[in-house]
């Protein structure tokens, strides 16, 4: 990747983690076989022609602003103007796009933001959905672009805008086309929107819906959940941002299931600081110094998501073993799903 945004994620990394951290992807195939985002500023003519004739699609594209003059700006690469006229090509090849903006306060946010969302509207149905969601900022930004995080009265402003798009393209297009990450109702202290309001999680893989998806499949589990008299205690280990929500999901299966006691635990983002606050950064070595002589009981369960995809390793690379071991008790990955949620904490199966 040759961009330099002025929000990326691995500019903002401690020192000393594994090398393959601070490799910065943009490659278009692992858009199309894991889902991943890129922004295009590094393919030439020639290359988008091949995505073409490939078929290769959907493509998910970091999108942040259709403004060329602003793109540029944000993503410090010259060739960051081309994005709309790259993505009409996309879309008169019937090449289909998901798309992603991560807002950054002053910048593409408020007027560029409308801007940004009527252009991509218009390019509906090829342009699938769009999610939106706050720059992530670590306590790491020396030399770095200044940027602010976004605070509760600016959470609820940017609520208010996307539910006017959303009843307005709802009405026009037949679907509310664009998402808001968990972050920006939970700093608003606003309720989660409803799983059908989602239309189907198209921006799951992104983060965006997981508390709603996670929610509803919980209601569900419980109503089909084989109740029976349990003597466990377990641990639930989360980060700050959703911890009231999952403390609420744990008090409700200590009153479904007698016998059940259900420690949740909130893990503070010591290693990256700033504001970082969800549950897929924390690393190992915060949750043995935060938890360490804490009553864990029988097992500890945490967030699949904080762990490699393919390996049982943190961030940090302290290991899944290695934290049992730390902890003297048996600690458990748990997937965004509310039916792997009840039945490994409560022991139980839920059947239907």
């Amino acid at each position: 990747c040759h961009n330099k945004c002025v929000f990326c994620f691995i500019d903002q990394m401690p020192p000393g983690m594994r090398e393959t951290l601070y490799f910065k992807d943009d490659d278009s195939r692992l858009s199309f076989l894991q889902g991943n985002y890129v922004t295009l500023t590094n393919m030439d003519d020639e290359e988008i022609d091949r995505l073409i004739k490939m078929r290769v699609s959907p493509i998910n594209i970091s999108v942040h602003t259709t403004n060329p003059d602003l793109r540029v700006l944000m993503l410090k690469n010259k060739n960051a103007s081309k994005i709309y006229e790259i993505m009409k090509k996309f879309s008169d090849n019937n090449i289909s796009m998901n798309c992603q903006i991560v807002l950054c306060k002053g910048y593409n946010d408020k007027d560029e933001l409308d801007r940004t969302l009527n252009d991509l509207a218009n390019l509906y149905p090829a342009v699938e959905s769009v999610s939106v969601v706050p720059v992530g900022l670590t306590a790491f930004r020396e030399g770095l672009c200044q940027l602010k995080a976004f605070n509760a009265k600016d959470s609820y402003e940017v609520i208010n805008q996307i539910n006017e798009w959303q009843e307005e393209l709802l009405e026009e297009l037949g679907t509310r086309f664009v998402y808001l990450s968990d972050e920006f109702y939970i700093n608003a202290k606003l309720p989660i929107p409803k799983a059908d309001e989602y239309e189907g999680f198209p921006q799951i893989e992104n983060g965006v819906g997981l508390l709603s998806s996670l929610l509803d499949e919980f209601g569900t589990a419980i109503e089909h959940l084989n109740k029976k008299n349990v003597k466990r205690t377990v641990s639930v280990v989360t980060g700050t941002l959703v911890f009231e929500h999952i403390n609420d999901l744990c008090k409700k299966l200590e009153m479904e299931v007698s016998g059940l006691k259900v420690n949740v635990y909130k893990v503070k983002n010591e290693f990256f600081g700033g504001g970082v606050n969800v549950s897929g950064l924390i690393v190992g070595q915060d949750i043995i110094n935060q938890l360490s002589g804490c009553e864990l009981g029988e097992e500890v369960f945490i967030s699949s998501s904080m762990l490699k995809a393919d390996e049982d390793i943190f961030l940090d690379d302290v290991t899944l073993s290695e934290l049992s071991q730390k902890l003297g008790a048996n600690v458990v990955p748990v997937d965004n799903d509310g039916f792997d949620f009840v039945e490994k904490i409560t022991g139980l199966s839920v059947e239907f």
